[in-house]
């Protein structure tokens, strides 16, 4: 099998892998809303048990706002307002742990489908390079029948030129695809999983390092 057709196969496995599990992470997630986790004691509740039990310290009262005492004495100084800790820890405890490992090899697939694009297209010569151009270009304009015909008007060349010069590219390894259209005319298309990956302006940019 052609490398860069493995590798385009391996990227599309790897990126389908990883879509998947980003929908099931975030359907998880979403699933866990904070506001069902609150502590079901709260500071409304345990003040006025504690004034309640122990009516004897209530002259000594200062303010009427018990709500904003920090902390309960009956609990010595234990801290009571539990609203940031426990939804807090509850999320660390159902927050599912990504594959790491899986990212990183979609990472390191990326990076080795960059080069064999480079590489592939650093093989090319100025004048092969200028007719994939023309193709991906017209498919970008929404060019739906490619001939060596358009093409050969686009550049001002023969048609057996064009003929020529696409046969060494798809020899090159360049992912071209020709379909014969009620078998004759030759219909000329950049494959899909290349496009996919790369744009026209990648490829470029890819071709000038």
């Amino acid at each position: 099998m052609d490398p860069i057709k493995e590798a385009f196969s391996k990227i599309k496995e790897d990126i389908s892998y990883l879509k998947n599990e980003i929908e099931r992470l975030t359907q998880i997630l979403n699933q866990t809303n904070p506001t069902h986790n609150q502590p079901q004691t709260h500071q409304h509740t345990n003040k006025p048990t504690h004034i309640q039990t122990n009516p004897i310290y209530n002259h000594n009262i200062q303010a009427p706002y018990t709500q904003n005492i920090d902390t309960s004495i009956g609990n010595e100084g234990v801290p009571t307002d539990k609203h940031t800790n426990t939804p807090t820890h509850q999320q660390t405890q159902k927050t599912p742990n990504l594959d790491f490992k899986q990212a990183n090899d979609i990472l390191e697939s990326l990076d080795t489908i960059k080069k064999e694009i480079r590489l592939k297209f650093k093989r090319l010569t100025p004048q092969e390079m200028l007719v994939f151009n023309i193709i991906y270009t017209l498919e970008n304009q929404n060019y739906t029948e490619i001939t060596y015909k358009i093409i050969a008007t686009q550049l001002k060349l023969s048609e057996s030129s064009i003929r020529d010069y696409i046969n060494k590219l798809i020899n090159k390894g360049i992912p071209i695809e020709k379909t014969r259209q009620n078998n004759k005319t030759i219909i000329l298309k950049i494959s899909q999983d290349l496009k996919n990956i790369a744009t026209l302006t990648t490829i470029k940019n890819l071709r000038a390092i």
